[in-house]
């Protein structure tokens, strides 16, 4: 995994967001377009966007090639909820990728200048703390116009759109929060025309970048934290949202295995269900079978995605809820739950000790996780060219003791060839 940081020109390059990214322990993977470095065609294996300026317009492809393929890799990081940071005309591609506008200025906007920060940076993941009025810099001649639903963060009078967030994970800053002791003379040497309608740029770096730095450094290091916080989810997103459409059609024929694995939960009419990484709910309506109409179905996927593609196959409403959520920070109370069913899910988490923990703190005593796959270990390694590895949490002597700790009774362990299935109960 590692951070895709595009690089439009030499010299606008990532500065003070390098350091932040090393600082929280993640990988960069600088893709210069102007040295004709290829864009990847997916986001597989890809943790964060990085989108830097330069001097062409996100409005037009002409001087900027790359920019269809720019757009469709905001598009799908959007769509998969992965974290991206646009700067300048990263933050106007940001923002055109997104549902809004590019458009011409009103002429240069380039010096030290001052931005407001409007009350929604007051809640903001990266802007929160920040000054009602942050010096920064300014280097740009074009700006963008907002899609539907796009918070406003940052603005000023010449340029009102500043900085602006999208969905939870997506920000953008027209100016160059990055900028350290050597991009001013950088700037001023790649664009000496623009420097020179502002005379004492130079003198005045020093003074304005020392204002700056600690809420620079501030705002970068709850990026970085938040792409190394996120970076298990990220991984999942990025492998499910492109195959959330095609999901049900190709695996519709294991339907009739989920509803028997379910039948063998031993749930009762009124009794509250949950299906951990739902996916498409496949499982729902066998749940639903279950506990009646007076029970309580639960969908939980970290993938938005999936539970779209399960609500258009009629898998929410009176069905089932679907939740966007973590499966190790449940965002139920203690003790609610009558049964767990979860398919494929436990042993691609990085911490499945943990997992079974959590499962089990919202499980009442008595009720029944049940783990299930249609088809075995064996099978499925074959399937990957692999070997059973010793290591594998599903493995019995991994498992049992596993599900020990974590507060559960093994009942069943059954890992056929047409089926993997271990059911447990909640100890008091």
């Amino acid at each position: 995994m590692a951070v895709l940081v595009v690089e439009h020109v030499p010299g606008e390059g990532p500065y003070a967001i390098g350091p932040a990214l090393d600082a929280a322990g993640l990988r960069t993977r600088l893709c210069r377009v102007w040295a004709d470095d290829a864009l990847p065609e997916s986001l597989a294996g890809i943790e964060a966007l990085v989108v830097m300026g330069g001097p062409m317009a996100a409005h037009s492809d002409d001087g900027l090639p790359t920019r269809g393929a720019e757009l469709a890799l905001l598009r799908a990081a959007l769509a998969a909820d992965v974290p991206v940071l646009g700067v300048c005309l990263g933050a106007q591609l940001l923002a055109v990728a997104a549902g809004g506008s590019a458009v011409k200025g009103s002429g240069l906007q380039v010096g030290w200048g001052d931005v407001r920060t409007g009350p929604p940076a007051v809640t903001d993941p990266l802007l929160a703390g920040a000054p009602e009025r942050l010096g920064v810099l300014h280097w740009h001649g074009d700006t963008m116009e907002l899609p539907d639903g796009a918070v406003l963060l940052a603005s000023c009078d010449r340029y009102p759109v500043q900085a602006f967030r999208i969905g939870g994970a997506a920000w953008g800053l027209q100016f160059h929060l990055e900028a350290d002791e050597s991009t001013v003379d950088t700037f001023m040497a790649a664009f000496p025309a623009d420097a020179a309608t502002v005379p004492g740029l130079r003198d005045a770096t020093p003074a304005a970048l020392a204002a700056l730095i600690p809420h620079r450094d501030r705002v970068l290091g709850r990026f970085a934290a938040l792409v190394a916080d996120r970076a298990e989810h990220t991984a999942s997103r990025t492998f499910f949202t492109p195959r959330a459409a095609r999901w049900e059609a190709r695996f519709a024929a294991d339907t009739p295995a989920y509803a028997s694995a379910v039948a063998r939960m031993g749930l009762r009419p009124g009794q509250t269900a949950l299906d951990l990484g739902c996916g498409t709910g496949r499982v729902l309506p066998a749940l639903r079978a279950e506990v009646g109409d007076k029970g309580t179905v639960l969908g939980v996927d970290v993938t938005p995605a999936m539970l779209t593609a399960a609500a258009r196959e009629g898998r929410d409403g009176d069905l089932a809820h679907l939740l966007v959520a973590d499966c190790l920070r449940l965002p139920l109370p203690s003790g609610t739950v009558d049964g767990i069913f979860s398919a494929g899910l436990l042993d691609h988490l990085a911490e499945p000790a943990a997992a079974l923990r959590e499962w089990a703190r919202v499980v009442r005593p008595g009720g029944t996780l049940l783990l299930f796959h249609p088809s075995g270990r064996a099978e499925r390694a074959a399937r990957h060219g692999r070997p059973l590895s010793p290591d594998d949490p599903l493995a019995e002597p991994n498992l049992r003791p596993m599900l020990t700790a974590g507060g559960w009774h093994t009942e069943e362990y059954d890992d056929a060839r047409a089926y993997f299935l271990t059911r447990a109960v909640r100890t008091g």
